[in-house]
């Protein structure tokens, strides 16, 4: 029986479901597996819808062929219920919702899911589909994200690593909170403490971070290539991740893979990921469905012991990335559900 695995969406540009797609396309490769971005294509035997589709009518049409529809999930959109929103931004939102829905409960064959935190968020918002789950995290190649490379954090002061796609005025929350750690890390602690961001942060939003806290040190990267990212990694001390609710980011994989420990608050799949000693996560201390406001005290404690103990912790980062988010056993997982019938 062929093996030809159809990907829809074909995706570019940022973000996470962009990374998997290069990332598994290249796994695929590797294995000599063919794959094609045409869901009509007569050799396929499986397709992985990589959250959604418009194509509904060529997914079902296909699954009427005996086509297998595995799709991968990983959280969904939610901000537009908390925050003002224009009206178009709001129906695109609840649209995309209802698509993910459509198919997961109507289409597909087998559901993979990012994380636990992911299959729970469904399961409540949404009925449980009577078909076979996975949950599988993302993993990066651990060969290129590594802690071997020339670069390594200064000894002359401390640096927190933030990481971001794009961020605007009205998105910068995560960015306000990291000012708030790294105002309370230089009063509090009395650490010398630089903030490194890499990501697409406007004008409007830079001026309002440097009138929170005029004085403290930012160093804004913009965005960066991925072939870039393991350099700026290994050369920090300890990375925040800023996200609510996010089912598996990838910047927390490629940062534990590079030795960097994480640090955040426990919300979505983060408590899951980041265990065994490979940083900190610590509560929030507030509706965070809501975005009400953390409590900044006990995260900055937890990163300041990331910071006085930070061999130990880039060991266990490692660590706990070999032993979890490996692009092999990614790939492998995900096949174990495409290829078998």
């Amino acid at each position: 029986m062929n093996s030809q695995i159809c990907l829809v969406p074909k995706l570019e540009g940022l973000g996470g479901m962009v990374s998997f797609q290069a990332r598994f396309i290249h796994g695929l490769q590797e294995r000599k597996i063919p794959y094609t971005f045409d869901l009509d294509h007569p050799e396929n035997s499986a397709i992985l819808v990589i959250g959604g589709t418009r194509h509904i009518f060529q997914l079902w049409r296909a699954k009427r062929r005996g086509v297998k529809i595995v799709q991968r999930l990983n959280g969904m959109n939610w901000l537009h219920k908390v925050k003002k929103m224009p009206l178009p931004s709001v129906l695109k939102a609840e649209v995309n919702n209802q698509t993910l829905a459509l198919i997961r409960r109507f289409i597909a064959d087998h559901i993979i899911y990012q994380s636990q935190f992911s299959q729970d968020w469904w399961n409540k918002e949404f009925k449980t589909p009577l078909i076979p789950v996975d949950a599988v995290y993302n993993g990066v190649d651990l060969s290129q994200y590594s802690p071997q490379g020339p670069e390594s954090p200064p000894e002359d002061h401390f640096r927190l690593l933030l990481v971001e796609g794009h961020l605007t005025l009205a998105s910068g929350q995560g960015l306000e909170t990291a000012v708030r750690l790294l105002k309370a890390l230089k009063e509090e602690h009395e650490l010398n403490i630089e903030m490194i961001v890499v990501g697409d942060v406007d004008d409007a939003l830079k001026a309002h971070i440097h009138s929170m806290a005029p004085g403290l040190w930012i160093n804004w990267k913009g965005i960066l290539k991925p072939h870039l990212i393991p350099s700026v990694d290994r050369s920090a001390h300890v990375m925040f991740s800023a996200d609510l609710n996010a089912a598996c980011p990838n910047s927390v994989i490629e940062a534990l893979a590079c030795g960097l420990p994480v640090l955040a608050y426990d919300t979505g799949a983060l408590n899951e990921m980041v265990q065994e000693g490979a940083g900190e996560v610590v509560p929030y201390g507030s509706d965070y469905w809501q975005l009400e406001e953390p409590q900044i005290s006990p995260l900055a404690n937890a990163c300041a012991r990331i910071l006085r103990n930070n061999a130990k912790y880039r060991q266990s980062a490692r660590k706990r990335a070999e032993a979890i988010f490996g692009l092999d056993k990614m790939v492998e997982s995900y096949l174990e559900v495409l290829v078998s019938r």
